[in-house]
């Protein structure tokens, strides 16, 4: 019984003091989830015109369009985090390091097809614990997940064990050898 006592406590405890990291794991991943339906947080991928891959621009050219827009996020090509191609929409993807800014750019014809806000990747951010840090992504986080995994071999203890008492009082013989 004192076992039982001792998961049925740390079970407990830990449940109430991870309780806010588990709320905020659950409702970033609903909304990563569903990233793509709303345009808020994810703008949609823009299509640029019919063109062959001969005629795409090429990436020097992209990074000229994008540092000339004078947008504060993308002043120089130390503020560009990434940018994606997505050769059958026909376009580029430029990405900021600062405020989750995005600029889509034709692959085509060159013009910026849209210039938007990434929400999806501050919630990825805040999902997996970058947001507060790398020490918090990279220790807390993986107490979280031991954390996750103890609660639930914890509670199947906690339900078997209930279960495994009523079967031993309900058939007390069954325990004994037999001579």
């Amino acid at each position: 019984m004192k076992l039982y006592k001792l998961v049925r406590n740390t079970h407990k405890w830990i449940s109430i003091i991870l309780s806010v990291a588990f709320i905020n794991m659950a409702i970033t991943g609903s909304l990563l989830l569903v990233k793509k339906n709303y345009e808020w947080i994810q703008p949609p991928t823009r299509e640029d015109a019919k063109g062959n891959i001969e005629e795409f621009i090429n990436l020097q050219h992209v990074f000229e369009i994008v540092l000339n827009q004078g947008h504060e996020d993308f002043k120089s090509y130390d503020d560009i985090d990434r940018i994606e191609f997505r050769p059958n929409k026909r376009v580029y993807k430029v990405q900021s390091v600062y405020n989750h800014s995005e600029i889509q750019v034709g692959a085509v014809t060159g013009a910026v097809l849209s210039d938007d806000k990434r929400m999806s990747d501050m919630l990825e951010d805040i999902h997996d614990g970058s947001f507060f840090g790398d020490w918090f992504h990279d220790y807390f986080m993986l107490i979280i997940a031991f954390s996750l995994f103890y609660l639930t071999v914890s509670g199947i203890y906690l339900w078997l064990q209930p279960q495994i008492r009523k079967r031993q009082t309900a058939y007390p013989g069954r325990n004994e050898k037999k001579l």
